[in-house]
């Protein structure tokens, strides 16, 4: 019951997004020596995108960890890690100027975005549920608990899904600024687009994935329905 044939693919897309990961720890790693010719920190250069796209308002903040940076929107604020707030590699400025482009989406109303924010509390209530019905669903078989867990699970394939769009935006607009100010220069663009692309991997990985699951649930309950 549980081996079907999007277990292989689902499998392949498991293995791509632990791929994914180590991809963009290693580029990130990579990209951390070296330094960009504007000596900048990836905390100056988000203030000083922030300032120029009128989002002075917006505070920086400093948090522990590696890779723990973030945008948050309920609070308005960026939020950078160890070696990108203090550091002024091409990594750490590609990440920084990343956040802050979170910060501008959230500015001009990102579709997007927009939308992201408006399914999260759906996504926060369905994906503590979703399993449970699932579960229900599949050992008892009983055709509406199955069902309804589907649905609630579909929304957070499609929170994933939306994410896709809203980091590649994110990035573009980082890479472009990170030029016009002239944070980057010349063969800098291609080690930021490296890693702003390594990041968006994983995103991708992450929403194959749950596509693919959504896929082999409703795969079951066909041939449930067919029993």
């Amino acid at each position: 019951m549980f081996f079907t044939p999007f277990t292989i693919l689902i499998l392949a897309a498991f293995g791509l997004s632990l791929w994914a990961s180590f991809r963009v720890k290693g580029t990130f790693k990579k990209y951390d020596q070296v330094p960009t010719s504007s000596g900048m920190s990836g905390a100056e250069a988000a203030r000083r995108m922030l300032d120029a796209n009128g989002l002075s308002h917006i505070p920086v903040y400093h948090v522990p960890g590696n890779l723990t940076d973030h945008y948050n929107p309920l609070t308005k604020s960026v939020h950078l890690s160890d070696p990108v707030y203090f550091g002024n590699s091409i990594a750490a400025l590609s990440v920084a100027c990343h956040e802050v482009g979170h910060a501008i989406q959230h500015k001009v109303s990102y579709p997007m975005l927009v939308a992201r924010h408006r399914i999260f509390p759906a996504v926060n209530f369905s994906s503590g549920i979703a399993p449970l019905l699932l579960i229900g669903g599949f050992l008892f078989k009983i055709q509406g608990l199955l069902m309804l867990g589907i649905i609630l699970f579909s929304v957070a394939v499609l929170f994933q899904v939306i994410t896709l769009p809203v980091e590649f935006n994110a990035s573009s607009r980082a890479k472009g600024i990170m030029v016009k100010l002239g944070f980057i220069r010349n063969n800098e663009e291609r080690g930021a687009s490296r890693v702003l692309g390594a990041a968006a991997l994983t995103y991708v990985a992450a929403a194959l994935m749950s596509v693919l699951q959504l896929a082999e649930y409703l795969w079951i309950f066909n041939n449930q329905n067919e029993d």
